[in-house]
């Protein structure tokens, strides 16, 4: 087993068991490398529409002056990873066994919403056994707060390019 899947393993428990340890080694380090820039933020702060968020974008039950540790924000991507996962395969089951295609498309949902992750274009397109379209149709989300953001534009082409890799 390579260290990856074992830190996998003991690091994101829950969401290498819903996933597999191979879709949980490419999102976690996916979605916290966009989240936070490489840098948890381990003291909340308001993001780019002004919701409290802390860790790796993680806005559950965040607080203002609210801090956390490392190793707690470790669990709380591990949790939030595992509730938006669950919802994805649900609505999209198609992608078990496409850990990349399911990386990307959980990072959408971490990053979106489930609601609007199952309700979207992305969706329709991966359940029309579309994956090409599906992979195209992430670049839609680009907007926060109503208005084009270059960092959701380029989260979007990698969120793109990632679900292209290997595609069924």
């Amino acid at each position: 087993m390579s260290d990856t899947a074992t830190r996998t393993r003991t690091r994101l428990p829950r969401l290498a068991g819903l996933v597999g340890i191979a879709a949980a080694a490419i999102v976690a380090p996916f979605v916290s490398g966009w989240e936070s820039g490489g840098k948890q933020h381990l003291t909340a702060y308001r993001d780019i529409v002004g919701v409290w968020t802390i860790c790796d974008g993680d806005t559950a039950n965040v607080k203002p002056g609210m801090v956390e540790t490392a190793a707690g924000c470790e669990l709380r991507l591990d949790r939030q990873l595992a509730a938006h996962a669950a919802p994805v395969l649900a609505c999209t089951p198609a992608l078990k066994g496409h850990p990349n295609q399911l990386a990307a498309a959980i990072s959408l949902a971490y990053n979106i919403g489930t609601n609007g992750y199952c309700g979207s274009t992305v969706a329709r397109r991966f359940n029309a056994d579309d994956w090409s379209g599906a992979c195209d149709a992430f670049l839609m989300w680009n907007k926060a707060g109503g208005r084009v953001v270059q960092g959701l534009v380029n989260r979007r082409r990698a969120e793109r390019d990632l679900c292209r890799k290997d595609l069924p």
